[in-house]
């Protein structure tokens, strides 16, 4: 097993014993740490810390690193930023040892960097790549490292294949050159840098009007704090008043467990703040910025907007503001709502898909730079709260998003409205439209990514011609299919036009379900949305039942099949 190549190796000592210490007391956690060696998925290599190749560490770190400089034959300068997670600093300063170990200049931030800024950095000083420490929203255990190429985007075939094939050559930390940390090709980069994105953040402004928003904000811990204020003070706004038991730098994230601006629970502190001081929206950013939450007071009450309702009021404002240049054009992904998608093509935006991952949306923004702008590049969204206006960053921006929900709900506020009643209005405008989430889970082993793979090879072999009692009347296996890149993503069009995506995560061992459907508005609003919601409960509880998936346990049971399995791509069902 290869844990023995570690005890024998050139490892140090307290990782050795470490890994003596689980052999010893906790050997199924020990073969989960060596199992297999970490991967790119669609946000990198991120895993959790400790010791083995399926873990986050400064070897996994520095040979991860050492792959990435082969790769780079000989270009010169990449870009290191890092979050405020345990250990990011430590793998930061590994990274930039390592690629001065190989004669390239590593420019590396001197404090905690949102992942927007090391995108922007990485462009605004001509770098050749660039690599951000975080694992995002991810519980205080993980880690993880984004690489990034030099149009400040997230890497994307073929160039993350390239890299494995790199990283899978170095074997042993015996193949890491790496130099010290006091290395002239070693650079620390200070405030500088802020300035040069507040700068380009400005000329994104939407209107001039008197703000008069009162915004409450929670960094949940991360590197938001670095920017966020200082955005929303250079858009015209007031210092967002914080919320204090969030805001301190700290990787254990102990106000915050799960720093997710999805999720309800981070943002019950900054809910009880928004209510207590009659301010109009909280804005929430998760550990390295690029993830925005809000919730909004409307009366007494308080509501929280999930990703997709995000979107469409910000491009909904930005479409009411106009003055966009010509050829102008949006890009989701395809588990992003099709609302977005209505409200552009009535002004007369085109509106492309892509496959799931901010990167994807970056790679048809420099496809569309490159064949000489056939489409410029407007907006972007992604339903997992991914916002990005402009091209001078290229990954999904929360500094950028915290900017323009403002200027939304000013623009509502000073019309005696919310950004509620906006949202009412593109209902009312193109149908109601709400989307559920749901996750099915498995163990972080060997044992559970197979239950993953053979849940998802199920559901492709034999998929069911109705869920619940509508037919399903299309149906696409994107590794068949030719109208987006290969992807290992199941799509389901039911009857009644709700859309069933099913794709496993590309980080962490989960599938996920994203569930959308559509009603015409009845006189009663509410009764519509009522009406919608407990459609998509009931549609996803059938395909639950009816493919005997545990709810939450990742197991599966053995279901009877009494019919022939309908080709990978049909369009119609009788």
């Amino acid at each position: 097993m290869s844990f023995q190549k570690w005890l024998d190796g050139p490892y140090d000592l307290h990782t050795k014993e470490e890994i003596r210490t689980l052999l010893k007391h906790d050997p199924n956690s020990l073969h989960d740490a060596f199992y297999k060696s970490l991967s790119f998925g669609t946000g990198g290599m991120r895993g959790i810390m400790g010791v083995g190749t399926n873990r986050i560490n400064i070897y996994t770190i520095r040979m991860a690193t050492q792959g990435f400089a082969n790769y780079l034959l000989g270009k010169k300068r990449v870009f290191i930023g890092y979050d405020v997670r345990h250990n990011s600093r430590l793998f930061a300063e590994e990274t930039a040892r390592t690629l001065a170990g190989n004669g390239i200049e590593a420019l590396i931030t001197e404090e905690v960097c949102p992942t927007p800024l090391a995108s922007f950095a990485c462009r605004a000083y001509g770098c050749d790549g660039a690599i951000m420490i975080t694992a995002s929203h991810n519980p205080p255990e993980y880690n993880g490292y984004k690489v990034y190429g030099p149009d400040g985007a997230q890497i994307v075939p073929p160039a993350d294949e390239r890299i494995i094939e790199e990283v899978r050559k170095i074997q042993s930390p015996e193949q890491v050159l790496l130099a010290d940390l006091n290395d002239p090709l070693i650079r620390w980069i200070g405030k500088e840098i802020d300035k040069a994105y507040l700068k380009e953040l400005e000329t994104m402004k939407q209107s001039h009007d008197p703000k008069t928003l009162s915004i409450v904000y929670t960094n949940l811990h991360g590197t938001g704090a670095r920017l966020v204020p200082k955005a929303l003070v250079s858009w015209g706004f007031s210092l967002p008043r914080l919320v204090d038991a969030q805001a301190p730098l700290d990787g254990a994230f102990p106000a915050a467990r799960t720093p997710n601006p999805e999720e309800e629970n981070a943002l019950a502190l900054g809910t009880e703040l928004l209510l207590e001081e009659r301010a109009d929206i909280l804005l929430a950013t998760d550990p390295d910025a690029d993830r925005i939450g809000l919730v909004v007071r409307n009366g007494d009450q308080s509501v929280r907007f999930n990703g997709n309702e995000i979107a469409c009021i910000c491009l909904a404002h930005l479409i009411q503001k106009g003055g966009f240049p010509k050829k102008s054009a949006i890009l989701k992904t395809i588990v992003t709502t099709e609302l977005l998608r209505k409200i552009a093509e009535k002004a007369s935006l085109p509106s492309f898909d892509v496959l799931t991952g901010f990167k994807y949306i970056a790679e048809k923004i420099r496809e569309w730079e490159e064949s000489g702008q056939r489409h410029r590049f407007l907006f972007g969204a992604e339903e997992s709260h991914g916002i990005l206006t402009g091209t001078f960053v290229r990954d999904k921006d929360a500094i950028n998003a915290s900017c323009l929900i403002a200027d939304a709900a000013n623009w509502q506020k000073a019309r005696g409205r919310t950004l509620v009643d906006a949202l009412y209005d593109l209902y009312r405008s193109f149908g109601v439209h709400r989307q559920l989430l749901a996750t099915i889970a498995f163990s972080d082993s060997s044992i559970g990514m197979e239950s993953m793979q053979n849940l998802m090879k199920k559901l492709r072999k034999s998929p069911p011609f109705s869920i619940g009692d509508k037919k399903v009347i299309r149906f696409e296996d994107l590794l068949q299919g030719d109208s987006l890149p290969k992807a290992d993503v199941l799509l389901f069009v039911l009857e009644d036009a709700t859309r069933l995506v099913i794709r496993p995560s590309g980080t962490e061992p989960k599938i996920k379900i994203y569930l959308e459907a559509s009603n015409p508005v009845q006189e009663d609003l509410q009764a519509s949305i009522v009406s919608c919601d407990a459609r998509l409960n009931q549609t996803l509880k059938s395909f639950k039942h009816e493919n005997a998936i545990y709810s939450g346990s990742g197991s599966i049971l053995p279901t009877k099949t009494e019919f022939k399995a309908p080709s990978n791509r049909t369009k119609n069902r009788g």
